[in-house]
């Protein structure tokens, strides 16, 4: 197990879990169980919040998260958006728009952004991307809202670290920056010497999580583990932060089916206490819990 990284400067960053942890669940039962657990900030997973909007009104959705006494540091994730183009174009475009109202009703500050080009691509397609992500970063400031693209390390582009910065400075909008999730970082063409493109500025939102001891080309989702608990350290990320001074929100996702089983209110807790060991506030916790 990675030992306790204790950096001043990230008491200043917000803990948070995913509720996609516990993707079997109900948005209610999750927001609850979390909270009792000393969890009290999340990144919410869209499902979550659109089952709700099944039978219910975004008036109850932001009721029931402000009933849960829970923080939302962010929602996660729209894709599609940077190859959308033609009819089915239209409806991720449509769709984003909605979730741009939803995070604006509910004063979500960050929208996630799914790197999720796979197909082959040519440089008239780099462009297009691009202009898709301007239109989309001009559409979220206007909503009040940051848009945080996440590189995905299975993707054609961007599929690492290098390649995401260049293209948000391609796009060059306020409304623009980055997702970094660890698990892309490491099982992808991400170097660690990429992460002094970070910066206060362009890092929007952090995703953490482990990998069980399998290799990198075996590593899938269905592999991710507790941070700190597996093979692939975060401490390079995290001397990073602390070395910007980063005050954005670091969120626990695992999309592990295995884990979905576990009661939301024990995995929040688990989860809360060993992010919050990582960033160096396990004393903080622990006095808020008292």
């Amino acid at each position: 197990m990675t030992a306790p990284f204790n950096p001043g400067p990230l008491a200043l960053a917000t803990p948070a879990v995913g509720t996609v942890c516990s993707l079997n669940c109900e948005l209610a039962t999750i927001l609850a169980d979390y909270a009792a657990g000393h969890c009290d900030a999340v990144d919410l997973w869209l499902g979550h919040a659109e089952r709700v909007l099944e039978t219910g009104s975004p008036e109850s959705l932001r009721d029931l998260i402000a009933a849960s006494g829970v923080k939302v540091v962010a929602a996660s994730y729209q894709g599609g958006l940077l190859t959308a183009d033609g009819a089915a174009g239209e409806a991720h475009w449509t769709l984003f728009r909605h979730r741009l109202e939803l995070c604006h009703g509910l004063f979500i500050p960050v929208l996630v952004v799914a790197g999720d080009a796979f197909a082959p691509l040519s440089t008239t397609d780099l462009g297009a991307m691009a202009a898709n992500l301007a239109t989309a970063a001009g559409l979220a400031g206007e909503a009040g809202v940051k848009l945080a693209l996440e590189f995905d390390a299975r993707a054609s582009f961007p599929n690492n670290l290098q390649s995401a910065v260049a293209l948000v400075d391609q796009v060059g909008h306020p409304a623009l920056g980055l997702c970094l999730d660890w698990h892309h970082f490491t099982m992808g063409p991400s170097k660690e010497a990429d992460l002094g493109l970070l910066s206060a500025a362009n890092l929007f939102h952090v995703q953490l999580s482990d990998v069980a001891d399998v290799p990198r080309e075996m590593a899938s989702d269905a592999e991710r583990i507790l941070p700190g608990e597996g093979s692939s350290s975060p401490q390079p990320l995290l001397t990073r932060l602390a070395d910007i001074g980063y005050r954005g929100a670091v969120s626990v996702e695992l999309m592990n089916p295995a884990l979905w089983h576990v009661p939301p209110r024990q995995f929040g807790e688990v989860a809360m206490t060993a992010l919050r060991r990582l960033l160096g506030q396990a004393d903080m916790g622990s006095s808020a819990e008292r």
